[in-house]
């Protein structure tokens, strides 16, 4: 997704959600949807076959 796809999002999900964006907020709502955009393209860049399953459990660990 590019910068605008980001912020049209991003303004159409406050709305729909009638949640209130600080100006403040906006820059760092936008990188984080930015990183999560990136995200997502490296998982659905990977590919999958139908053998594949998912995982039986996440357990996470501390860092």
């Amino acid at each position: 997704m590019n910068a605008a796809r980001i912020e049209a999002y991003v303004d159409a999900a406050a709305a729909a959600l009638d949640l209130p964006l600080a100006p403040e907020h906006r820059p760092g709502v936008l990188r984080y949807f930015g990183l999560a955009a990136e995200m997502a393209a490296l998982v659905n860049g990977l590919p999958l076959a139908v053998h594949d399953e998912p995982a039986e459990a996440f357990a996470p660990i501390s860092p």
